[in-house]
């Protein structure tokens, strides 16, 4: 199973940022981690660019994606369509648990179009969305 995972806007700066909500791991390391932990083909793109985002989501020979994207899950209506148009299976991730902070960040324009949402866990919201992967492959 060959699974990308792609990180919005901020996530680069993830082990400095806001320890007290996202944590003190550097994405970078937990990816490392997470990877000894799956027999699945793990990619990993960040950017806090929108358009470098979309070019990945349509990136083709992908089973799975999951997507925590950052600021632009309540902001891209262009993210929102591109994961529309795209067959590849996008699972939502975000770190913190989106509905109990800021009401801004209660509405996800992404989620419909996602076949699933974990958010939350922490870090551990990645591994989980893997684990989903992992069993609807079964």
């Amino acid at each position: 199973m060959k699974l990308l995972i792609v990180n919005g806007p901020n996530l680069n700066l993830l082990g400095s940022r806001q320890p007290q909500i996202y944590g003190n791991v550097r994405f970078e390391d937990y990816f490392e981690e997470l990877k000894s932990k799956t027999d699945a083909n793990l990619s990993y793109f960040q950017s806090n660019v929108e358009g470098e985002i979309i070019n990945q989501l349509q990136q083709e020979g992908f089973d799975g994606i999951i997507l925590n994207a950052g600021g632009y899950t309540h902001t891209s209506i262009a993210i929102r369509d591109c994961i529309a148009a795209i067959e590849t299976p996008v699972v939502e991730v975000h770190i913190s648990n989106i509905a109990g902070r800021e009401s801004f960040r209660h509405e996800s324009l992404i989620s419909p179009v996602c076949v699933g949402c974990i958010f939350g866990f922490g870090l551990k919201s990645y591994e989980l969305a893997v684990r989903y992967f992992l069993m609807v492959e079964d």
